[in-house]
């Protein structure tokens, strides 16, 4: 197996290369590519071709591997899928928008969450990424964004066209992320530190791991946090998500209104409206809006609505416009401030719901 030169330290890095016969000065040139997003050693021209060939052989530079890239019909976004050291797979999603370059990243390779209206978890879970292994997913986007001439395609009509950097982070790929939860710290640790990422840049979704949220209100960065809910209640919950099986819906808002509080951060609820292969409304009936309204009354919160986007596997159906627009009403005439997701890179398999393991 190569040594991976992204998980040494400087003195590590050092020795590996003074180690090669190389002086140490070397070190901190690789050490500069790699913190760049160079996927391999042939980009770092300042380094003798003789050396590159010889690093090529026994080491890589970072953590993941891009095995292949998908961009969406409006280039407005573009996935990765990344191959990790024991070929495991995940995927990651580079997102411009009108506010700055957004990535979604995985925080495990499959899920273990079992939600009946979700590709990522068809195969279970593998196993927790590393924090370095989360990191390296937003040093590919950078990469991208900085060499792959992203920024001479049309970009968002109100965005920047001069912005080449990261600048917002969501924690909503493969994986539930307060399922691991010191890894994705360290991960959004280091995008503070390293990228200079502010805290409310930062995005993490959980369909309601209350154990994870408390060591979030424990760990005390004002991040910003964003329930997976999809139902109004629990009895409806445990059909489409088992989690629900193990924390109702009161004890995980009771721990998400703590966390909104404690940092006085809007709370994010993510709602997928769901239709059953017959196009009969499930979680997305007037009935199921207004009570999610009781829910949220009240609340510094906003409502993310989200009609389904297919997934060939899973027997459901997207409500109509009319559906989705009439549930929205109920919770705008009740003083819930809401919103109706637009979905990004559907049509490379990259919109909400839709990150798989894949080939």
């Amino acid at each position: 197996m190569k040594t991976i030169l992204f998980n040494l330290t400087n003195a590590e890095l050092e020795k590996f290369v003074t180690d090669m016969g190389q002086p140490r000065f070397r070190a901190k040139q690789i050490s500069e590519w790699i913190n760049r997003g160079a996927p391999n050693f042939s980009v770092m021209k300042n380094i003798p071709e003789t050396l590159r060939n010889d690093l090529d052989r026994v080491a890589q530079t970072l953590p993941v591997q891009v095995i292949k890239k998908l961009e969406s019909s409006d280039r407005q976004t573009i996935k990765f899928l990344l191959e990790l050291h024991d070929s495991e797979r995940i995927e990651c999603v580079l997102m411009r928008t009108s506010y700055g370059n957004s990535v979604c990243v995985s925080s495990q390779a499959g899920c273990a969450m079992g939600c009946k209206f979700c590709a990522s978890t068809l195969l279970g879970l593998k196993r927790n990424l590393t924090a370095n292994e989360i990191f390296a997913q937003i040093l590919v986007a950078q990469w991208e964004l900085r060499t792959d001439k992203f920024n001479e395609k049309p970009v968002h009509p109100n965005g920047d066209a001069n912005n080449n950097d990261v600048s917002h982070i969501v924690v909503m790929g493969t994986g539930e992320p307060l399922q691991n939860t010191e890894n994705v710290i360290g991960f959004m640790e280091r995008a503070n530190q390293d990228m200079g990422i502010g805290w409310r840049r930062i995005t993490v979704s959980t369909c309601g791991i209350v154990p994870g949220i408390d060591r979030l209100i424990e760990w005390g960065r004002p991040i910003n946090l964003a329930i997976s809910l999809h139902a109004p209640n629990d009895e409806l919950r445990r059909k489409i998500m088992p989690i629900a099986n193990k924390y109702s819906i009161a004890e995980i808002m009771d721990a998400a209104w703590r966390f909104t509080n404690t940092h006085n951060r809007q709370l994010m609820i993510e709602y997928i409206l769901l239709g059953d292969a017959q196009g009969n409304l499930l979680n997305a009936t007037p009935e199921c809006a207004n009570e999610l309204v009781e829910i949220v009354r009240d609340k510094n919160c906003m409502v993310n609505l989200i009609p389904w986007n297919a997934v060939t596997e899973r027997e459901f159906s997207s409500p109509s416009g009319n559906a989705v627009h009439r549930f929205q009403d109920i919770l705008i005439k009740n003083g819930v401030h809401t919103r109706i997701r637009r979905e990004r890179g559907t049509d490379i398999g990259s919109a909400c719901g839709q990150l798989r393991i894949s080939g």
